[in-house]
């Protein structure tokens, strides 16, 4: 494993500081010099003959053989006199901040055998003489630079060699693979994390029959694995992961009788796990996002040594072998997203520490076994969508380190454990959908932020207290009384869904309280008494107090509300509508409420209210009889007008053209009658966007966004109908689930207009960057589930596409969220077909906005759609740190301030929005993303990753079912989040895994207890 690496090279390190030997003097003068051409750094202030020698290493003799300085924060270029040690063997200069080029400086030290560059800011080529380096030289480490262009053939030329770390820089040319596989006394490679021209396999590195560590992920590796690696007998590690690779697994590959850690997620891998599994040392098994198909072989029992086992995302069908149920170390099970089916193996999670399940989005059955916390360590539970049956498991309701349950549309029946309810540890309950009943707990668990147990039977009171909940849906349940007198000990509610249960009594005026309430939804109960004028002073975007007994007025309160969904139907409310709710927009909101009337918009289906004094006579007959003639005339003036006006709007409709993309069931007629300043929601470079009711056919109607592109000057229509163009030709063909929906086009001589599918939470800018009255902070699982959906509308027009789509305008004001705040990508006014001819071909053009322009629009004729890329790196940055995208200060913008705060090095915990509630349970998965979005924001366009590789990588991070599910393409409705998942020792998984993989060699350590590896340490 990873950990024999290490022990390498602590008995390098072991070697090299036996003697506790000063410095001779004459290697005393030779340090200071050194000290003085390197500019006297303050790391080595205890340089003196008085003082400690930091990171000197020496002989029994005096004579200084290694210098470990890493951490230091050391900016200067190496001094040449470093070399005049003639007996350094060591140099560790890592995690510095070394920049420029490769130090050919260091061909002076002859003696040199170990060389640890890693983690700077080394770039350029590397030099093709770079075998004037020692011919002794036996470690190189170069990782998590910024080299290009190829790896050299002459890196062949160091015969001694034993560990060649490359990984996480630049290159994106050749590799010599013949070269290397010469190295035969190599025992550690990594050359992953480049963008290395595709290719296969070199089969010359079955000459390197010592190796035990093989890293070669995300390097744009094709082909199939040679069978010519079966000779790598050693290995403890195999990492191919999210290349391009293809066929099938060779039995081999699982037979390697010391073989550890097994990656190959995400590399196209097809056809069968075989049989005969012998590799009885693997501890980790990632055969995940492939294209697996066939069982899971019973073999697979046999490797007792598993802690880790990743199989989802395939197409896996049959059982899970019974033998999985009896593995005495396996921690961690993913199975979700494939096509298992039969009962779970009998006495799963009794013989090993079982803390995550996942084997959500199958067709298991069957009831869930009691063994499943035997041991008391289970943290995750994700089975949602299956077809599991019977009673809970009882003594789940013992198992006090549950995190995440997530159970949701399954058949199981029986009370739901209620110990559970009070567990600390718990974060989310998401339970909808199943035949459950029992009763909920006065209070809940301070630490439970969601609960989703709508669909059940559940009967009883609500709780009284719930102070960390955030979202409680628990509609079409038998949930009965009334809602607490006392609600502020449910302050953190942003949704709040009661819906079809059987709720008595009145709205407490407490609800006030609820200051972070953005939905309500109570229709279909018992509810009587007055609307409490509290309701108008809280932020709600969606109130829903439909079929209930409601009476008395509307409170005047609620024109301070901005309402996206309001149902007030089916009730006794009477009374004048508030001024600002009598809108053509809230048609359907007041039916079957007899008394209520209105007065400014008739277009409510409410009758008219009645004018004071209307029943009196005030006038005499004389001044009636005296105005009559006059009436009479004015009349037929009026009666002589309308009918030119009718006469002109039936001539000026005829000048529109409409365009439609989707079946419609409303007209141009439709849309341009509401196109008024009321209805305005929004305002740009490039128009106005309405929010406009449309009744249709349907009861309810539809509510669209229309986009009125502004009038030009003549010498600028030719630019507003190119842009104009662009947006109807992509969006008109584009489908996809994570692109805005345009519905149709309307055209005129004289304005443009586009239609849209309307988006009830507005933009991400809005939440991340609030204004006046701004909604209550995007908490982190609701930012990652975001940038998934966005980042697959991305993918989908760079990768998918018949003729690829470059944006060239990504902006989170640009990214548009759903009531369930799905996100959808928008505003294609800027966006360029790419033709194909074997590569997209590059445009031209500026466009975009500030903050998000990749450096290459400032110095290059022609842009590709990386610049889409780096755009989107800046809204995770956003995402994760809360900051606007040219928050930076007058010199650098957001992009820039992330990648200065990466090179300074030490904890990255303090960069993370503190707006996120329960902000250091996802920290690490927050820091995870913050390190993608610098990758992305990279200078070199070569360098960034593809969209496609962005998506997965986001996907990857979290590696729990709950937010991949959560973000399918198919997924419907809100999402549903869980938190990172964590190891036996707390500690969140993904950004250890995230920082390993990418930022390669040194970036993290192995957790020896955790369920998962976290990085490659060499």
């Amino acid at each position: 494993m990873a950990v024999y690496n290490i022990l390498i090279l602590f008995l390098l390190l072991l070697f090299f500081s036996l003697s506790t030997a000063q410095p001779s003097a004459d290697e005393q003068k030779l340090l200071l010099t050194i000290k003085q051409d390197w500019d006297n750094p303050d790391p080595l202030s205890s340089w003196s003959s008085t003082g400690n020698w930091t990171g000197v290493i020496c002989s029994n003799t005096g004579q200084v053989t290694g210098l470990s300085l890493p951490s230091l924060h050391i900016a200067r270029p190496i001094p040449a006199s470093v070399c005049s040690l003639k007996n350094l063997k060591y140099l560790d200069l890592s995690y510095n901040n070394l920049t420029g080029d490769f130090p050919t400086v260091l061909y002076g030290c002859s003696a040199l055998e170990y060389l640890d560059l890693s983690n700077n800011q080394l770039s350029g080529r590397l030099p093709d003489g770079i075998d004037m380096l020692s011919s002794g030289m036996q470690h190189l480490n170069l990782s998590s630079n910024a080299f290009v262009g190829d790896v050299p053939s002459a890196i062949g030329r160091f015969s001694k060699l034993k560990s060649l770390v490359l990984d996480t820089n630049n290159f994106n040319g050749n590799y010599p693979g013949a070269a290397i596989g010469g190295l035969v006394e190599l025992e550690t490679l990594t050359l992953a994390y480049n963008p290395f021209k595709p290719g296969p396999v070199p089969k010359e590195f079955g000459n390197l029959t010592k190796l035990t560590y093989l890293w070669l992920s995300r390097m744009n590796i094709t082909g199939t694995i040679p069978d010519d690696l079966s000779s790598l007998t050693e290995l403890t590690l195999l990492d191919l992961s999210q290349n391009k690779m293809q066929g099938q697994i060779p039995e081999w590959v699982l037979k390697l009788k010391k073989l550890e850690i097994l990656y190959l997620f995400a590399s196209n891998f097809s056809g069968e796990i075989g049989p005969n599994i012998t590799a009885l040392n693997l501890q980790e098994l990632d055969l995940s996002m492939n294209k697996l198909s066939g069982s899971i072989p019973e073999d697979i029992a046999n490797l007792k040594k598993l802690r880790l086992l990743f199989l989802y995302y395939n197409q896996l069908t049959g059982p899970i072998p019974a033998g999985v149920g009896v593995m005495p170390n396996l921690t961690d099970i993913r199975l979700f997203d494939n096509k298992l089916f039969g009962p779970l193996p009998s006495e799963l999670g009794k013989h090993s520490e079982l803390g995550n399940f996942e084997v959500s989005n199958n067709n298991l059955s069957g009831e869930l076994p009691d063994t499943l916390c035997f041991n008391k360590k289970l943290y995750d539970i994700v089975v949602f969508n299956n077809n599991f049956s019977g009673v809970f498991p009882a003594n789940l309701g013992d198992c006090d380190t549950l995190n995440n349950i997530m159970a949701y549309n399954n058949h199981f029946t029986g009370d739901f454990p209620k110990k559970i309810w009070s567990f600390a540890m718990l974060t989310n309950i998401m339970i909808g959908d199943n035949n459950f009943t029992g009763t909920l707990p006065s209070e809940v668990s301070f630490n439970i932020s969601r609960i989703e147990m709508g669909n059940n039977r559940f009967s009883g009171a609500l709780p009284l207290a719930a102070v960390g909940l955030k979202s409680f849906t628990a509609e079409n349940n038998q949930l009965s009384g009334e809602l607490p007198d006392d609600m502020s000990r449910l302050n953190n509610l942003t949704e709040l869904n009661l819906a079809g249960n059987r709720l008595s009594g009145s709205i407490p005026p407490s609800i006030q309280s609820l200051t972070r309430l953005t939905s309500l939804n109570l229709s279909s109960n018992q509810i009587s008494g007055e609307i409490p004028a509290a309701l108008g002073l809280i932020g709600l975007n969606m109130l829903d107090l439909s079929d209930n007994e409601l009476t008395g007025d509307i409170p005047q309160e609620f024109n301070n509300l901005h309402l996206n969904v309001l149902n007030l139907s089916s009730n006794q409310l009477s009374g004048e509508v508030p001024g600002s709710l009598q809108n053509g927009a809230y048609d359907r909101s007041f039916l079957s409420n007899h008394g209520l009337c209105a007065t400014v918009n008739m277009n409510l289906n409410l009758p008219a209210c009645p004018y004071e004094g209307h029943n009196k006579l005030s006038m005499s007959l004389i001044i009636v009889f005296s105005v009559l003639a006059g009436v009479v005339f004015i009349g037929a003036v009026a009666i002589w007008l309308l009918i030119l006006r009718h006469q002109k709007r039936r001539q000026d409709l005829t000048v529109w053209k409409m365009t439609p993309f989707r079946t419609l069931d409303f007209s141009e007629c439709d849309v341009l009658g509401n196109l008024r300043e009321e209805n305005v929601i929004g305002s740009g470079g490039s128009g106005k966007v309405y929010r406009i009711h449309i009744g249709g056919k349907g009861s309810a109607g539809k509510v669209v966004a229309v986009k009125r592109l502004w009038r030009t000057p003549a010498k600028s229509d030719a630019k507003s109908d190119k842009e104009f163009d662009a947006e109807v030709r992509i969006l008109g063909e584009a489908r996809h689930n994570n692109i805005v929906n345009l519905l149709c086009c309307i055209s005129s001589d004289d304005a443009k207009l586009l239609v849209y599918e309307y988006m009830e939470n507005g933009s991400l800018d809005r939440w991340l960057h609030p204004r006046d009255g701004a909604p209550a902070p995007l908490q982190w699982p609701t930012r990652l589930c975001i940038a998934i959906d966005a980042a697959r509308g991305l993918s989908y027009m760079h990768h998918e596409c018949a003729q690829p789509i470059m944006h060239r305008d990504v902006k989170s004001s640009n990214i548009l969220l759903d009531p369930g705040f799905r996100a959808k990508i928008a505003d294609f006014g800027l966006a360029r077909i790419l033709v194909k001819s074997g590569e997209p071909e590059s445009v031209s053009a500026i466009g975009g906005t500030f903050g998000y322009l990749a450096p290459e629009y400032g110095c290059k004729a022609k842009v590709n759609e990386k610049v889409d890329v780096y755009a989107f790196g800046v809204v995770l940055l956003e995402l994760t740190t809360g900051r606007v995208a040219n928050d930076g200060g007058a010199d650098w913008c957001l992009a820039e301030w992330a990648w200065r705060r990466y090179k300074a090095l030490g904890e990255l915990h303090d960069v993370v929005d503190e707006s996120i509630q329960d902000r250091a349970a996802f920290l690490e998965d927050a820091v995870a993303v913050f390190l993608l979005g610098v990758i992305c924001t990279g200078d070199d366009p070569a360098s960034r990753p593809t969209m496609k590789e962005v998506l997965e990588q986001l996907v990857q991070y979290d590696r729990t079912s709950s937010v991949a599910a959560a973000c399918r393409d198919d997924s419907g409705g809100a999402p549903s989040f869980s938190k990172g998942k964590k190891d036996g020792k707390g500690k969140s998984s993904s950004a250890g895994t995230m920082a390993g993989k990418v930022w390669g060699a040194g970036a993290g350590g192995g957790d020896e207890e955790s369920g998962s590896f976290v990085a490659h340490p060499v």
